[in-house]
């Protein structure tokens, strides 16, 4: 299946074929992680601990069950997930007293502790974070990484004095979030959820989102600024040095298993997956290309080449099957190895070694001497060249609309007097959901494009996922 010519076919097929999950146990939408997509997801998982562990972070881990009264405390929240809840009614035959749900978000399993944890201004802020498996019952077609009921799930939760304080927590998960956009090699947006879009129970919701290459966008996250909305029903509260009792300023930041289907979805093409070097279980694969007479020799030396780029840190591996090269290079290339090395007596007389980029496919050849120096140098290039061809794309996908006749399957960005009615009116006309509006202050003028009055407020619309 060609990715050009059916999206979601081609998707389904490079990730059953590159052995990231099996979607064959037995209930729906709770797949298996396979060895070879659980190491990508762990790899994801160590930049976000790396990024949160350096940001004064600390993690914990919650309970899976949370009871029915806890999770009643703060009506919003449970209006928001009341349709999509696992529930335990029973330990084995016994009915219980107090109904239990399997988390389908952290708060109302947190937030009862915090209350408990916080009681003086010495405690705040408050800042952690968990990386758990979180429940809720997807009603739509599932797939795999962006769709699915059982979910990976990170999750940051914190406590602040004030809004002011809590606003710099937010402005902290951007700079996070770009920090690990680069390691994915994944553009975004920022925007803004409309009021009745944000995650209930939320003061404001930001989403990050991306464009996948079917025209709909992809929620990679979100980032909620709470208020005190959470911590009046749960009764968070700490005492100032005035010795007055004031209820903390929240914020949460979630995200989950569909960063792996993004990278899948925006950097994958026909031959199989094209993995970023920073998450990519093996960096470089070595080939030794063996010719009769120079066995051992050529394996001798790929060894080497093996061994010192190891203790450089560079993951490396080398593929001594007893295959042809072509077999071998068809197999790196759908598990998406970002750089190949090839060595073969030539090589060796030259003191050279081939090297072959996975996401452009581009051929070159470097002295031994240099290898570490090189492979290192190829690595980051890749990175960065694949993160400028994925920025471009969206880029290129992105259009401006002064009507909402015939809009294409791309990010939309038109403009918004901001009024409810005409944000409904949009979504609508458009039969495209909006996403929000910038947070970065994004320059536009222009009119509403319902009630056509003068605006510099942008909005983006799209085919969601």
């Amino acid at each position: 299946m060609k990715k050009a010519e059916d999206f979601s076919e081609w998707y389904n097929e490079i990730v059953e074929k590159a052995n990231l999950t099996d979607k064959r146990y037995p209930i729906k939408g709770m797949n298996v992680w396979t060895p070879y997509g659980w190491k990508i997801m762990q790899a994801i998982d160590s930049h976000i601990r790396q990024e949160f562990d350096s940001t004064d972070h600390q993690e914990v881990c919650f309970p899976l069950l949370i009871p029915e009264d806890q999770f009643a405390k703060e009506k919003e929240h449970i209006k928001g997930f009341d349709s999509e809840v696992f529930w335990v009614t029973h330990a084995g035959l016994n009915p219980l007293d107090v109904k239990l749900l399997l988390r389908p978000t952290s708060e109302t399993a947190m937030y009862p502790m915090f209350s408990i944890w916080v009681r003086s201004h010495a405690d705040l802020p408050l800042k952690t974070y968990q990386i758990v498996n979180t429940f809720r019952y997807e009603t739509k077609q599932t797939r795999a990484f962006i769709r699915v009921r059982e979910i990976h799930f990170f999750e940051s939760h914190t406590c602040h004095a004030d809004l002011e304080d809590a606003e710099r927590q937010v402005k902290e998960d951007y700079e996070i979030m770009a920090r690990l956009s680069k390691k994915l090699c994944i553009p975004y947006k920022l925007l803004k959820r409309t009021d009745w879009d944000k995650f209930p129970g939320a003061f404001y919701t930001v989403g990050i989102d991306t464009l996948l290459p079917s025209g709909k966008s992809l929620q990679l996250g979100s980032i909620h600024q709470y208020k005190d909305n959470f911590s009046k029903p749960y009764d968070i509260k700490y005492e100032d040095q005035d010795g007055q009792h004031k209820h903390v300023h929240q914020t949460t930041y979630g995200m989950s298993e569909r960063l792996v289907g993004a990278v899948v979805a925006l950097h994958g093409d026909d031959k199989g997956l094209v993995l970023p070097p920073d998450i990519a279980t093996m960096q470089v694969v070595i080939i030794p290309v063996l010719a009769k007479g120079a066995v051992e020799e050529v394996t001798e030396e790929a060894r080497a080449l093996h061994a010192e780029l190891k203790d450089a840190g560079v993951r490396a591996h080398i593929d001594e099957r007893d295959l042809r090269p072509g077999a071998k290079y068809y197999d790196w290339e759908l598990k998406g190895v970002p750089l190949r090395l090839e060595l073969g007596l030539r090589d060796m007389e030259k003191q050279q070694v081939t090297f072959v980029r996975r996401d452009s496919g581009d051929k070159s050849l470097h002295p031994r001497a240099r290898l570490v120096e090189e492979v290192k140098k190829a690595l980051s290039d890749i990175a960065e060249d694949m993160f400028d061809l994925a920025r471009k794309d969206m880029e290129a996908n992105t259009v401006t609309a002064e009507t909402l006749d015939t809009l294409p399957s791309k990010l939309i960005r038109t403009g918004w007097c901001g009024g409810e009615d005409c944000g409904h009116a949009i979504e609508t006309r458009s039969n495209k959901h909006i996403l929000g509006t910038p947070i970065d202050g994004e320059r536009f003028e222009g009119v509403c494009v319902i009630c056509g009055k003068p605006t510099d407020k942008p909005v983006y619309l799209a085919d969601a996922m």
